[in-house]
């Protein structure tokens, strides 16, 4: 009787082990997906921002926005600015403009659960300032914050690399 009941007892705690490995792995897949939706999410929002400006489509912006209201600006030549309002205002005043492009390219997005950076490469042009061509090679950097299951922009910081301008 004793054999048969390590016998049991044996085939108990296999099918126990197989039953935690199995939970273990399902919690890894599932952390996984999760992941992987996080940075599918944040790299929407962050794209539907570049297209935004490139596409001079403030409407599309102002959905990036956070519902907090306040999102870090930084803009060489300019004081920092902490609120949407005056982000938004200063995008609108910028779009009136219709003669400059910009493209931009993602060069880097780390995504963790409730906050994003990202790098982007970024080069601004104008056909005519001061009877020049003008552009401005920038890298833009992003901070994004996931608020209520959706990512919103928080923080934007421009640096010039090389203007067309520059000696």
């Amino acid at each position: 009787m004793s054999i048969l009941f390590f016998r049991n007892y044996t085939g108990i705690i296999l099918l126990l082990v197989l039953l935690i490995s199995c939970d273990k792995k399902d919690t890894t897949t599932n952390e996984e997906n999760n992941r992987k939706k996080n940075e599918v999410a944040a790299k929407v929002t962050l794209k539907t921002l570049l297209k935004s400006i490139e596409e001079k489509d403030l409407e599309s912006l102002k959905t990036t926005m956070p519902p907090t209201g306040k999102i870090e600006l930084i803009m060489p030549g300019r004081a920092i600015s902490h609120s949407v309002d005056e982000f938004v205002t200063l995008h609108q005043n910028w779009f009136k403009d219709t003669t400059w492009t910009m493209q931009t390219n993602i060069l880097n997005l780390r995504v963790d659960q409730n906050i994003a950076f990202a790098t982007t490469d970024a080069v601004y042009k104008e056909p005519e300032r001061n009877g020049n061509p003008y552009s401005n090679h920038m890298i833009v950097s992003y901070v994004l914050e996931k608020v209520n299951n959706k990512w919103y922009v928080i923080k934007d910081h421009a640096c010039s690399l090389k203007k067309s301008t520059d000696k």
